[in-house]
């Protein structure tokens, strides 16, 4: 019992390190004396104080107790908005979303009750490229999905997209939107956070910011890389140039501006006078597409659908022919009434009574 009044102190000082003692004290309803001899051994924090300190100090009670961290809590790392004017990054919608994150984690448990150890991603951006192959962009997800075994999951219900590992499974969790180029670049952000092991929710601003910066870094690499972007002549580059290159590159046009800025110092004439308009219409004007499917309205469709792995739902399928689970949580992935929901399932027969007692201890 002794480590967890060391625990407590340690995330005082990261999260309150301005607080005094009694401050703490009196936010939990425990005397200073009281708190003080438990931060030393001298007695217990009772189960109520434990769930008032995690909340109070942004943790979780099972590492406040064990030392460990709670290997059923699910840790993910968020696109943040950002407002290029001030520099600042929120998740606005986080906890609108923590019941459908809640609900794409328990689809994996459930699918994947004894997990295998994850699959092991490649560890720089050139080694990422190479492991999705030429074209990557249109068959982004898939191409995750079968080169570097990340799931992808796109649902309505999220404010932005998320990234966490659950069941043994990488998994990238996307809103359904229908903007392409944005999904894109959330993958690609996402991606970063998997490879370069930012989840560690809770983490500080300073440490989350770095994080964000990093992940905006990678996809900027992924999807517009400097030894592409750089030999292109922005200066002179023409509209149908330019739309060839956004669709190839499957970004939008505010996305080249800010990489081009980057890279170069400035964003060309030709791309900056496009900046103020949608990437749609750039699209729809002077992509030079060469047969009469309208490929646009497909990207744009496509990014719209609700998508789970098949690989996932073909796992519920199974256990549920098998008994072992409902099909409830198959049925909310298809977005459908479990009830018209036909599958192979065994029947369930009625108890008899004999049964039904014993189970009871009568």
């Amino acid at each position: 019992m002794d480590g967890i009044g060391e625990r407590v102190s340690q995330r005082i000082k990261q999260v309150r390190p301005d607080a005094l003692q009694r401050e703490i004290a009196q936010a939990i309803g425990m005397t200073p004396d009281a708190f003080s001899r438990a931060l030393n051994g001298a007695r217990h924090f009772s189960s109520l104080e434990m769930v008032q300190l995690s909340d109070l100090l942004n943790t979780d009670v099972y590492w406040l107790i064990t030392g460990s961290p709670d290997p059923h809590k699910l840790r993910v790392a968020a696109r943040h908005g950002f407002d290029h004017d001030t520099g600042h990054r929120d998740v606005p919608g986080r906890d609108g979303d923590e019941q459908t994150l809640n609900d794409i984690a328990l689809a994996y448990r459930q699918a994947y009750p004894d997990p295998e150890p994850k699959p092991a991603l490649p560890a720089t951006v050139r080694a990422v490229r190479a492991a999705l192959g030429e074209g990557f962009v249109r068959p982004f997800a898939e191409r995750l999905e079968d080169g570097l075994g990340i799931d992808i999951v796109r649902v309505k219900e999220l404010s932005t997209a998320y990234s966490f590992s659950v069941g043994g499974r990488h998994v990238i969790a996307v809103p359904a939107t229908g903007n392409w180029f944005r999904e894109n670049w959330s993958m690609a952000h996402e991606l970063g956070h998997l490879v370069l092991g930012h989840h560690d929710d809770g983490a500080d601003a300073d440490v989350s910011d770095e994080h964000e910066a990093a992940a905006n870094s990678f996809a900027a690499e992924l999807l517009l890389p400097a030894d592409q972007v750089r030999p292109v002549d922005w200066n002179r580059v023409a509209d149908d140039r330019l739309a060839d290159l956004i669709w190839s590159w499957g970004v939008s046009t505010d996305a080249l501006a800010r990489r081009l800025d980057s890279l170069i110092g400035a964003t060309p004439a030709p791309v900056e006078r496009w900046v103020g308009h949608s990437t749609q219409r750039l699209l729809r004007h002077h992509l030079p597409l060469k047969d009469e499917i309208d490929h646009i309205t497909m990207r744009m469709d496509a990014a719209s659908q609700r998508r789970f792995p098949l690989s996932l739902q073909e796992a519920h399928l199974a256990r549920i022919e098998r008994g072992e689970i409902g099909k409830r949580t198959l049925a909310w992935m298809l977005d459908i009434d479990p009830d018209v929901l036909d599958v192979d399932a065994p029947e369930q027969s009625e108890p008899e009574p004999d049964q039904l007692a014993s189970a009871l201890g009568l």
